[in-house]
């Protein structure tokens, strides 16, 4: 094994510079850096590993302290693989190590990890916005004997978002030179000789590619705003890896190892822990899964009863691991039960006891995928007889028991990185007045604006926020509805009133918590469920005025 430190490493017609750190001994990781980059662009990853594997990066050629090589064949991806294989058996001669490419990195980990003259110097790969050009040439061709409307439209993704390819191949890539190298910080030279990796290998692409397979464990790590490297660019990905890994960061472009090196760092280690014998991280169980949901963390509050416990039951129903929280902690428990979940016995509206929530939840179960902020009381009644403790209760839990939810756990989706999916139940009280509900349409108005500030804002980082807006909905919320303004008779005479009324509308929580898995699979923004809940959307959009007059009519007995 190579001493920790720099050195230099024979590649036959030229020397690599190579760094060297972290824990001897340890699973060895080479990190394999693209244009116009130098190996420090893993730095920030590099030290997030470091104390766990032996970690080396270097200089690939033509660039940073590595050797220039003699005419454009030497920039070759034979050559660059060439390079790669030089380096792993140097650092870890007799054990395989593990790969990581970014950009031409990664083109050129492709290339060496699908030679099976390569066979037994790699364990796995992981590759991030660097396509396999083989791959691609293939995939392209197919596109073109075989048109289709996705083929043809992922050859016009790739046709357009490569067309900066052409710049860098013709005589214009001198004249980009100086301002990608102030751009980056790196060396004028290294890039104008970083160039050649273009005017090398790309021409003839199509015509040339090769059948080329990898045998290793494959993770492919697809940022969701790179605008160079698109899905259409890693389409044929699946067909050439026999055990390939597909993990999304929804809100990284293109330098992913800069942006989120933390998150980066974390899949990598993931990966290869399982790949040197360690059990599966759910973020990979979850990239092969098949099921709809499946190896996701879905967690739901106000999980007991109602909208809360249909979903849970669908989300557990569709492969997702459940985890159902409540102020009533034996209904959570007998929930979880069912679906195979976890139970959590909280009050949302207690902002540190929720915060607390989301730490262990982290640390028993992972950070959840999706967040159901579900929990709420209704109070009915008159406005000027609805108390300070009445709204202050509706105001804690329908409210403040969202904003809580989604603080603790919008904050764990942020900074993970990889996407997710925040809900919240509003209603469709939301956006029509009534005079029964002035507390309760209040705070659901709140929510649903909330949603929408939420979504965003959240919207760069791949998390997406739903906000579901049920009409009348037979749960149990009816049973426990505060009637402002009455005594205990008449207040249990209202709730028999308008239990009977929920009932036969007929409209089953199930069929809400359909349409949350809906918006969750599909991202929606507002989703009205039950149709007086679309009716009044439409109307509140259309004539509010409308709306307005039909608030006036009292809902309820004569009390």
């Amino acid at each position: 094994m190579t001493e920790a430190g720099y050195c230099s490493v024979d590649s036959g017609d030229l020397r690599l510079g190579v760094w060297v750190e972290g824990e001897p001994g340890a699973p060895v990781i080479v990190f394999v850096h693209g244009f116009p980059d130098t190996a420090a662009l893993w730095e920030r990853v590099v030290a997030e590993l470091g104390e766990r594997y032996r970690v080396v990066r270097y200089d690939v050629r033509g660039c940073g302290r590595s050797g220039r090589p003699r005419g454009r064949d030497g920039y070759r991806v034979e050559r660059l693989a060439a390079d790669l294989v030089a380096v792993a058996r140097a650092v870890s001669p007799g054990r395989a190590v593990h790969v990581v490419g970014h950009d031409w990195g990664s083109v050129q980990a492709w290339e060496a990890v699908t030679d099976p003259t390569y066979s037994g110097v790699f364990a796995s790969f992981t590759s991030v916005s660097g396509p396999s050009l083989d791959h691609l040439g293939w995939w392209v061709r197919g596109a073109l004997r075989r048109p289709s409307w996705d083929g043809v439209r992922g050859l016009a993704t790739i046709a357009v978002r490569s067309a900066y390819t052409w710049v860098f191949r013709s005589w214009a890539g001198e004249l980009v030179a100086p301002f990608l190298a102030r751009r980056f910080g790196v060396r004028s030279g290294d890039v104008r000789r970083g160039l050649e990796l273009y005017r090398a290998n790309l021409p003839g692409l199509v015509r040339s590619a090769k059948e080329r397979s990898a045998s290793l464990p494959v993770q492919l790590v697809v940022p969701g705003r790179d605008p160079f490297v698109t899905p259409a660019h890693v389409a044929g990905t699946a067909r050439w890896a026999e055990r390939l890994w597909r993990r999304e960061l929804p809100g990284a472009g293109h330098w992913v190892p800069r942006t989120h090196p933390a998150a980066l760092a974390r899949m990598v280690g993931e990966f290869v822990d399982h790949v040197e014998g360690a059990p599966a991280s759910r973020g990979l169980r979850a990239a092969v899964s098949s099921a709809r949901f499946g190896e996701k963390v879905v967690l739901v509050t106000g999980g007991a009863s109602g909208i809360g416990r249909a979903c849970a039951r669908g989300f557990a129903a569709a492969g997702a691991e459940v985890v159902v929280v409540d102020v009533d902690g034996a209904g959570a428990s007998a929930v979880a039960a069912e679906v195979g979940g976890t139970a959590y016995a909280v009050d949302v509206a207690d902002g540190a006891a929720v915060a607390a929530l989301a730490e262990r939840v982290r640390a028993e179960v992972g950070v959840p995928d999706v967040v159901v902020a579900n929990a709420g009381v209704a109070v009915t009644g008159p406005f000027l007889d609805t108390s300070v403790a009445d709204w202050e209760r509706v105001v804690e839990v329908n409210l403040w028991g969202v904003i809580h939810t989604l603080r603790a756990f919008g904050k764990q989706l942020a900074e993970r990185g990889e996407g997710g999916q925040l809900v919240v139940t509003a209603s469709m009280a939301a956006y029509t007045p009534t005079r029964n509900l002035p507390a309760y349409a209040t705070t659901k108005a709140a929510v649903l604006m909330l949603a929408q500030c939420l979504r965003a804002e959240l919207a760069g980082r791949g998390i997406g926020v739903s906000a579901i807006c049920p009409g009348i909905v037979h749960t149990n919320i009816t049973r426990s509805a505060r009637f402002a303004g009455t005594d205990p008779a008449t207040q249990e005479r209202l709730r028999e009133f308008t239990t009977r009324r929920y009932l036969r509308r007929g409209f089953a929580p199930e069929r809400v918590a359909s349409a949350v898995l809906d918006a969750v699979e599909r991202n929606l923004a507002v989703v009205p469920v039950t149709g007086e809940a679309r009716l009044g959307l439409l109307v509140s959009r259309l004539s509010p005025a409308v709306l307005r007059a039909a608030a006036r009519v009292d809902l309820l007995p004569r009390r």
